[in-house]
């Protein structure tokens, strides 16, 4: 919720702006029902009047079959669980993104062209796939999927590297000592699945809850949740190169950073000022 825009706009505002003129019709919120309230006031509120806004809620025990939370969870079940928990607000194509992210229009409208193609029970989902070099912070470390894929674009396996980091010209993974290009495809979790995708969630829900669900900070991720659906061949995943700019707080020193970038694409007419 920090204002970070040149007229104190989120970066949520920045994605919601880019996905109404990217052609999407609908937005559903993700959230927490205990800020409903709060949120749809101070955020939801001032969506309405430019797309039809809906809410999906993200509960502890909001789980499948005959699955109970366990004594002492606190912690939410993870990004791949937030998006089943919308299995009820969404019934077209969608993308799914954090809130707390900037993906810039070319990897908005990118997926949002890719899911035009397809029909609502497809098994064809996507992803954007950002450039390492241009996902990376100054101020620290990174925690970053990177991406291999085949041939023809198709996702084969999303590898996590915890601390990838500049180092003397190089870009590193100070956890294993792996380098890189730094033109390597990452998720920054900017996906566009169908429908059809819940279904297969669900399944892949099931089985995270019999392995993990006694530990009490494990999670249900979205990159996990595709690579199980890859390895079984439920599901295929396109790779869109996108080079869009990315811009993210993973430190408190990012912020002025991202402010700046945000004021100079403002300042060069590819977003007004203010925005809404």
């Amino acid at each position: 919720m920090d204002g970070v825009g040149p007229n104190g706009e989120t970066l949520l505002d920045y994605s919601v702006f880019d996905a109404v003129r990217s052609g999407f019709s609908r937005v559903v919120f993700v959230i927490r029902r205990d800020f409903e309230e709060d949120f749809r006031e101070r955020v939801g509120r001032r969506f309405e009047d430019r797309i039809d806004v809906g809410y999906a809620f993200q509960q502890l025990n909001d789980l499948p079959g005959d699955f109970v939370v366990p004594e002492g969870r606190v912690k939410p079940w993870g990004t791949g669980h937030a998006v089943w928990c919308a299995r009820e607000a969404v019934d077209t194509p969608f993308l799914a993104i954090n809130a707390d992210d900037f993906y810039g229009r070319p990897a908005i409208s990118a997926v949002g062209e890719y899911l035009g193609t397809l029909e609502e029970n497809s098994t064809r989902f996507c992803m954007a796939g950002f450039r390492l070099e241009s996902t990376l912070s100054e101020n620290g470390s990174v925690s970053r999927g990177v991406c291999q894929t085949d041939s023809e674009g198709l996702l084969l396996s999303v590898r996590e590297h915890t601390k990838l980091e500049r180092s003397g010209g190089r870009i590193v993974d100070a956890a294993d000592g792996s380098e890189f290009f730094g033109s390597e495809r990452v998720s920054m979790n900017c996906w566009g699945f169908t429908p059809a995708v819940f279904p297969l969630l669900e399944f892949g829900l099931k089985r995270f809850l019999q392995a993990h669900s006694a530990e009490e900070k494990s999670e249900f991720y979205i990159p996990s949740a595709v690579a199980e659906l890859i390895n079984g061949r439920s599901a295929s995943v396109e790779v869109l190169p996108v080079e869009s700019p990315w811009f993210g707080v993973t430190y408190r020193e990012d912020r002025p950073i991202v402010a700046d970038s945000l004021a100079k694409l403002a300042a060069s007419g590819d977003y007004p000022s203010p925005l809404w």
